[in-house]
């Protein structure tokens, strides 16, 4: 196991283990580090790995920001067409490997597993490429035993994502060549101190009443979500912003929050929203099924009339939802990615936080009706 902090991810063997979120992690992961952003993390899981020049394959459907890393590390990025089942297009994925492909990444979008990623890694140990498994959205997704970002060579997940928390993700080493390939950089770890964006970030979502009394934040969390990725609409600014530590004040959240919990609410409410949809022909449901062990982050639809259900759901008193991502220039531009442009325009999500009461969700749905 690799921590840059003794505060956290790090138990002595006589020592009971928290029963929060670090010892769901431990339980399900290998070697993993704690990072303020994803980004990070990957930029320095992939460090060791690549060299400068070659190739890295990401889907098309993805914010501006997750290039961010690659860049840095002097990569090509090649995207990747999906199919509107949101897997791989695989011939696509085959088209663009080549002998100077390091690595290819999947999504696990939204809380749920990458679709067709049995053929999908088949594909990328015949071309002997190491598999990025991106978990931002599901931090805490199990699927059939396994944690979501640990199917990969390596993979990130972001905390802040179901927490409300200012930052904090992971990065997940689960092969002995990448967890020793691995030099963490001066964004690994966890503050040592208090900063004063904690007390900030305290001050602005009552998160001092999780600390104190571990009882729920009282505030949405798809809100403070909103207010990280709209610092700028620079990608590189954003990313520049993102490196830093794991704050003291996350680590606190993370050591207290409850797993069972948070899944059990955000399922609850994911289930409420299922039957709200469930007669309303011009909105299609992406994930009609919630299997055990997952975990949304969202509450996910496609509709080709976004803005009319956007002001719809805000006149019955919904906030946070939006349609998701900013795509980059690059596949904006390109009409090989026409697929990926209409997702980003038509996909609403919708929030499942686990402060939400499920009958507030059916309230809206009789508002809606």
């Amino acid at each position: 196991m690799i921590s840059e902090s003794p505060s956290l991810f790090v138990w002595s063997l006589s020592e009971p283990r928290p029963a929060g979120i670090e010892s769901f992690l431990n339980h399900h992961a290998n070697a993993m580090t704690p990072y303020g952003s994803g980004k990070s993390a990957l930029r320095d899981g992939l460090a060791g790995l690549v060299e400068p020049g070659e190739n890295v394959l990401i889907p098309a459907y993805l914010p501006d920001a997750v290039c961010e890393p690659f860049q840095e590390l002097g990569l090509e990025i090649r995207y990747y067409r999906l199919e509107e089942t949101l897997a791989p297009n695989l011939a696509d994925v085959e088209r663009r490997l080549d002998d100077e492909t390091a690595a290819v990444m999947s999504v696990n979008y939204f809380g749920f597993p990458q679709p067709g990623l049995e053929e999908f890694t088949a594909l990328l140990e015949e071309y002997d490429c190491y598999h990025i498994d991106d978990n931002a959205h599901a931090p805490l997704s199990v699927d059939n035993g396994t944690l979501l970002g640990t199917r990969g060579d390596l993979g990130i997940t972001s905390l802040w994502k179901i927490l409300p928390i200012p930052n904090g993700s992971v990065l997940y080493c689960n092969t002995d060549a990448v967890a020793d390939a691995l030099e963490p950089s001066s964004l690994a770890g966890v503050s040592e101190t208090f900063r004063l964006s904690d007390y900030q970030f305290i001050a602005k979502s009552f998160a001092l009443d999780l600390l104190n009394k571990s009882t729920v934040v009282r505030r949405s969390v798809d809100t403070l979500v909103a207010g990280h990725s709209s610092v700028s609409p620079n990608p590189s600014a954003r990313y520049e912003a993102s490196k830093t530590t794991m704050s003291k004040l996350s680590a606190r959240v993370i050591e207290k929050a409850n797993p069972d919990s948070i899944r059990a609410s955000r399922r609850a409410n994911y289930r409420a929203w299922l039957r709200l949809f469930d007669h309303r022909s011009d909105v299609d449901v992406l994930f009609e099924s919630l299997s055990d062990g997952l975990c949304p982050q969202v509450f996910p639809v496609r509709t080709p009339n976004p803005q009319e259900l956007l002001d719809t759901l805000e006149q019955a008193g919904v906030g946070g939802a939006h349609t998701w991502p900013r795509l980059s220039s690059t596949v904006e531009n390109d009409p090989t990615y026409e697929l990926s442009s209409r997702l980003a325009s038509e996909v609403v999500v919708l929030p499942v936080h686990q402060h939400i009461d499920p009958t507030s969700i059916d309230v809206v749905g009789e508002q809606l009706h």
